[in-house]
């Protein structure tokens, strides 16, 4: 029996700090295509087989964050415009920039910024937030099962709701760190960035983020969901958003839930973990021209989610262009990433994880779990090609290189499973006929009409070529694709050249 398809994840609490980083290359944009223009590259980074720097005025030189106008950041920023940062109160006063936040401006980080230290230096914890909160209080408050929330289940009910919802709004004030339009950050370090901070860039245009490390937040209050699926927990705080934003370039990065491994959270009613992240690098609401470059994800279960329902034609049809290349994504449990509508290019990433792997496994669909790397959702287009995907562990099978969610459009050229040639358009074309089959099932039984999508045939031809949009080159073996992630990715790797 075919297990339901589910697309939630699961969270943590304390840790140890797991597997650091490398960091990588890129190749270079220069075309007219489609009546957009690529901006000339800046420099392009390091040859794969190292050397190389980054400077502050660099612009994205390749992927959809070339295209048009380009992205270079605060590259024009002026002397007064250019800050160094230790802490997040300075953090802060950088990106108000003066009382022109939307100006150019270069910010470097140097060292690690706690989202959650306060202007005196103190760093908050949930009991700060909400003095009194007790998630097992909470969780008990849904009674046998976790079904249903009263606030008379206990005496102590009612303010556990309110210091939940308190707490998260407290912490939220505290955490968030929004990124005008024209900002570049730059560590300055191969361990400069942040932990605890929620990294949202809303409304902006013209963001650069490169050389940081990014620790993905701990949600506190995170909620139980009872209606969700089989029930599940849904945590606030991305480590880094963007919500209606364009021109984005995010190269030489590294998220991971580092410290705090989701499976040592409290356990909720359903008896696994509680979920305390949630995406580490989500794209919504319209957001366009995006390039993820050379960077590291690692040790989550959410992952890159882009679009945020299927009913949101109106925000992100004909946007969400996003360019993933070159980079290195290991033990991700699912949305590596998941796409709804965008065009979206993968190129050369190196995809790993194990069915044993003590902190996130990875279980595919076809051995009765939800994991997968590419998710190929509503209305999405994404072209793929010359990706190195490698899954290990007993039971260990290919099916776990995409699932459709809905999706009836992709294209695989040149990817790898194991080293070996890998047919990733019958895995895709597979997954969304036996999606079709189960919706067309479940609408019958049920009385309803069947979802539109339903109505579709799977095809590998997505209307669109990279190729006509931007210039790049491609590695043409496994070996290569591999070695350029585990050296070359992440923070570290380049020297900052200010």
């Amino acid at each position: 029996m075919t297990s339901p398809k589910r697309d939630n994840a699961r969270i943590p609490t304390s840790g140890r700090l797991r597997r650091p980083a490398g960091i990588a290359a890129s190749a270079a944009a220069m075309a007219l295509a489609a009546g957009l223009a690529v901006t000339a590259p800046a420099t392009a980074g390091p040859a794969p087989t190292g050397g190389g720097v980054i400077k502050a005025e660099d612009a994205a030189p390749t992927g959809w964050a070339a295209v048009g106008r380009g992205t270079n950041g605060g590259a024009d920023a002026s002397a007064e415009n250019r800050y160094e940062v230790s802490t997040l109160a300075d953090l802060k006063a950088a990106l108000a920039n003066n009382g022109q936040p939307t100006a150019p401006k270069i910010i470097y980080v140097n060292g690690t910024i706690d989202g959650n230290q306060t202007p005196d230096g103190r760093i908050l914890g949930e009991q700060d937030y909400a003095p009194g909160y007790d998630i097992n209080q909470y969780i008990s408050c849904f009674g046998p099962g976790g079904k249903v929330w009263s606030d008379q289940t206990f005496e102590y009910c009612k303010k556990q709701r309110q210091l939940r919802q308190t707490g998260s709004n407290n912490m939220k004030r505290q955490i968030e760190v929004s990124l005008p339009s024209n900002t570049t950050l730059v560590g300055l370090g191969g361990s400069s960035g942040f932990v605890g901070a929620n990294i949202v860039i809303l409304s902006a245009t013209n963001v650069v983020m490169r050389n940081l490390s990014v620790e993905a937040p701990v949600d506190f209050f995170s909620t139980w969901s009872p209606d969700d699926g089989n029930g599940a927990w849904n945590a606030r705080f991305d480590a880094v958003s963007s919500v209606t934003s364009d021109h984005l370039w995010i190269d030489h990065v590294s998220l991971s839930d580092g410290r705090f491994p989701d499976s040592e959270a409290p356990k909720g009613p359903n008896g696994k973990p509680a979920n305390r992240h949630d995406g580490l690098l989500d794209l919504k609401d319209g957001t366009d021209f995006v390039t993820i470059s050379n960077s590291r994800l690692s040790n989550h279960d959410k992952t890159m989610l882009l679009g945020s329902g299927d009913e949101h034609v109106d925000k992100d049809g004909g946007k969400l262009r996003v360019s993933y290349i070159g980079n290195y994504f290991e033990n991700l449990q699912q949305r590596a990433p998941r796409v709804r509508f965008g065009q979206v290019h993968v190129v050369n990433n190196y995809f790993s994880g194990s069915t044993d792997d003590p902190y996130y496994p990875l279980v595919s669909e076809a051995q009765g779990g939800s994991s997968y790397f590419l998710g190929a959702g509503y209305q999405s287009r994404i072209f793929s090609e010359h990706n190195a995907f490698e899954f290990t562990g007993p039971g260990a099978d290919p099916s776990i290189m995409v699932s459709s969610y809905n999706g009836n459009r992709f294209s695989d050229t040149g990817s790898w499973y194991n080293g070996q040639p890998a047919d990733l358009n019958s895995i895709a074309g597979a997954s969304f006929e036996q999606n079709r089959a189960e919706a067309l099932a479940e609408a019958e039984a049920s009385g309803v009409q069947a979802p539109d999508w339903t109505g579709w045939d799977f095809t590998t031809d997505v209307g669109w070529d990279p190729s006509d949009v931007y210039s790049y080159k491609a590695f043409s073996t496994p070996q290569a694709v591999k070695n350029h992630a585990l050296k070359f990715t992440g923070p570290g790797v380049l020297k900052v050249k200010r």
